[in-house]
């Protein structure tokens, strides 16, 4: 596997914990904010367009805990 790949793999599964996040708390409200919808579809658009090999280093630090 190339380090390029690991590297889309991280940015994906990271951008799925968050989305997945996202979605389990709003799914218990009735009403969510324009905001709060903007603030994930931002911070899913800065995990993809992040650099792959500083996100790697997040992440393997993130799971290594």
């Amino acid at each position: 596997m190339t380090d390029e790949r690991i590297a889309s793999e991280a940015v994906i599964t990271e951008a799925l914990g968050v989305i997945d996040g996202a979605l389990a708390r709003m799914m218990q409200r009735e009403l969510v904010s324009t905001g709060e919808v903007a603030d994930l579809l931002l911070d899913v658009r800065t995990l993809l367009t992040a650099e792959p090999a500083t996100l790697v280093e997040a992440v393997v630090t993130t799971d290594a805990v």
